[in-house]
């Protein structure tokens, strides 16, 4: 696989890498951030996600647990009741952040947990035990679900699932099994998705609108349409290309140099994004927005919110600007509202964001009264009944100066 420093940025996707690399740093400060990428089937959506696995940073976790436990926060079945002094005694550990994938032939019992079989069919201690299912052990870390469209379509006891998992920051699954108790472990996991809208079944928020409502960001990942970008890809993914180990950029250790770059900058960037929050006025701006467009979900402007703060940092700036909000709208609301409000919602903001949409809000006071807008254009004529007949027409007399 290409590596993802090597893979080729155009317009159609810069929106999937800023998403991309957006959701690692929230995911990396403790807050999950869901993204979903749509497109033609070929252009690269599964590509740029799978690349992503090599640029995630360590985490620590306590020694050998499989839930990747927090020693500062444990919540795990065997760790979330032991005292500092006990976890110290157990230890800790580094490990790359998780990155895992519920395939379409995946059952409830391996994403969500089961029995292990190793346990109870031991010789000499068999008992009965939970072993964790793939988003349990996501915990910290990614899942990434390919053609989620059809996954939802064909296994909807999986997608009741992630609606648990997705629902709240963090979230929470429920393992159950006969003979044993219910187990409620919290998951703090973002999970990442492909599909292909023009496809069978058909769009995700068509099937099942309330797991299309659960990400945060949604973007349509475009065609390159530069001759030299394609020629580009053609090369990295041509038969003597992938065989050249003599040329530098497919030398190992330089990707491990590039990777460590990527793994340092993520670091840092989720340092900021816990020191850093939305100003007040751009604050409004959002909660406007929600009340005048009659918005439905309350997590398009919260994901509005953090993604404003996140494109702003990985962009190199400490505050937000006008711009990360404006930035974010089509990602958050385009899975949400119908096409033509969107096309609506966008005119608005670029004809009045600057003078009348957000800036107005800076250092304004709010006014009780204040319940609707102001008339964009001001209503300053007066009807014609009521001007006379001298201001209506200009005679010869009153163009001619008059005589001294």
């Amino acid at each position: 696989m290409v590596p993802f420093y090597r893979l080729e940025r155009y317009d159609g996707n810069a929106a999937l890498f800023d998403m991309v690399l957006m959701s690692i740093v929230s995911t990396y400060a403790g807050e999950p951030l869901h993204i979903h990428a749509e497109g033609l089937r070929g252009t690269g959506k599964t590509t740029i996600m799978r690349a992503a696995k090599d640029i995630l940073p360590n985490i620590t976790r306590i020694k050998g647990c499989i839930y990747n436990c927090d020693p500062e926060n444990p919540h795990c079945p065997e760790h979330r009741n032991m005292t500092k002094e006990e976890i110290m005694r157990i230890g800790t550990e580094e490990i790359p952040m998780p990155f895992l994938e519920i395939s379409h032939s995946a059952k409830v019992g391996t994403v969500a947990g089961s029995i292990d079989l190793s346990q109870l069919t031991d010789r000499l201690h068999p008992e009965a035990r939970l072993l964790p299912g793939l988003i349990p052990q996501a915990h910290r870390g990614i899942i990434f679900v390919d053609e989620i469209n059809r996954l939802a379509d064909t296994s909807p006891e999986i997608t009741d699932i992630l609606l648990d998992v997705m629902g709240n920051k963090p979230g929470h699954i429920q393992i159950e099994e006969a003979g044993l108790p219910v187990v409620d472990i919290t998951v703090n996991v973002s999970v990442w998705a492909a599909s292909n809208p023009d496809e069978e079944p058909g769009p995700l928020e068509e099937i099942r609108r309330q797991l299309s409502d659960r990400f945060d960001m949604v973007c349509y990942m475009g065609r390159p349409n530069s001759v030299d970008i394609l020629a580009n890809i053609l090369r990295e993914n041509s038969h003597c290309g992938k065989l050249n180990k003599s040329f530098r950029k497919t030398d190992p250790e330089y990707d491990r140099q590039q990777n460590d770059k990527y793994r340092q900058n993520i670091i840092k960037w989720a340092q900021t994004y816990m020191q850093t929050d939305l100003p007040d006025f751009l604050r409004n701006f959002i909660a406007r927005l929600y009340i005048k467009h009659n918005l439905e979900s309350i997590r398009a402007i919260e994901a509005m919110q953090q993604g404003a703060v996140l494109h702003s940092i990985i962009k190199g700036r400490n505050t937000p600007i006008v711009n990360d909000v404006t930035y974010m709208i089509p990602l958050v609301l385009k899975h949400r509202i119908d096409g033509d409000a969107l096309v609506r919602l966008m005119n608005e903001v670029d004809a009045r964001g600057v003078r009348d949409g957000i800036l107005n809000f800076k250092g304004r006071k709010k006014k009780q009264s204040e319940e609707v807008d102001v008339d964009y254009f001001k209503q300053t004529g007066r009807p014609l009944k009521d001007m006379t007949r001298s201001e209506l027409i200009n005679t010869e007399k009153s163009l001619t100066p008059s005589d001294f």
